[in-house]
C-alpha cells in the first residue's frame, strides 16, 4: 500500500485596521481608499471610526492606519482621544501608518505629523512616511486623484505586511 505524507502550510492573511474621524466626509473617503487598495492587494482589513473601536480586538491586527482631518493646525480631537486611550492597549510588535486630509496650504499644519509621532511613542514601527490628503476648502470637496493616490498607498501598504 502506497501512502503519501503532505505538509500544508496554512498561512494567515495580514489584518487590519484602519481607523478614522471625520468631518465633512473627506477623510473617511480617503479611509476607505486606503482600506479598497489593501483588499484589493489580499489583505484582510477592518474600517471603523474611532467612537467604534473594539480595543479588545486590537492585538488581532497587524497594522494599525490612523486619520484624521487637519484642525488648528493639528490632530482633531476624538482622534486625540483615541490615541490616547492607545496607551492602555498592548501594541508591542504592531505597525502603524498615519494619514490626514488637509488643505492645500504650508500654513495648514498636519494631523498625520502628531499621529505618526504619537504612533510612534506607543512603541509601534511607522512602516510608510504619513499621507495627506488635499481637500479644496474647509469642507471640500478632495483634491482630484486623492483617492486613487491613497489606495495605491494601501497597496503599498499591503506589500510591506
Amino acid at each position: 500500500m502506497l501512502s503519501l505524507r503532505v505538509n500544508v502550510k496554512v498561512v494567515e492573511l495580514a489584518k487590519v485596521l484602519v481607523v478614522c474621524d471625520s468631518v465633512y466626509g473627506n477623510t473617511e473617503k480617503v479611509a476607505k481608499a486606503l482600506a479598497s487598495g489593501m483588499e484589493t492587494a489580499g489583505v484582510e482589513v477592518d474600517l471603523a471610526k474611532v467612537a467604534d473601536v473594539d480595543f479588545g480586538r486590537l492585538g488581532e491586527y497587524d497594522l494599525l492606519a490612523v486619520g484624521a482631518p487637519t484642525q488648528a493646525f493639528g490632530v482633531y480631537k476624538s482622534v486625540q482621544e483615541f490615541l490616547e486611550r492607545l496607551k492602555s492597549a498592548n501594541l508591542k510588535g504592531k505597525k502603524g501608518f498615519a494619514f490626514d486630509t488637509k488643505l492645500k496650504s504650508r500654513l495648514a499644519g498636519s494631523a498625520a505629523k502628531g499621529i505618526e509621532g504619537r504612533l510612534k511613542d506607543l512603541g509601534l514601527t511607522v512602516v510608510k512616511p504619513r499621507a495627506s490628503a488635499i481637500v479644496k476648502g474647509r469642507e471640500g470637496p478632495l483634491e482630484e486623484g486623492a483617492e486613487e493616490t491613497f489606495k495605491q498607498i494601501g497597496a503599498e501598504l499591503a506589500k510591506m505586511m
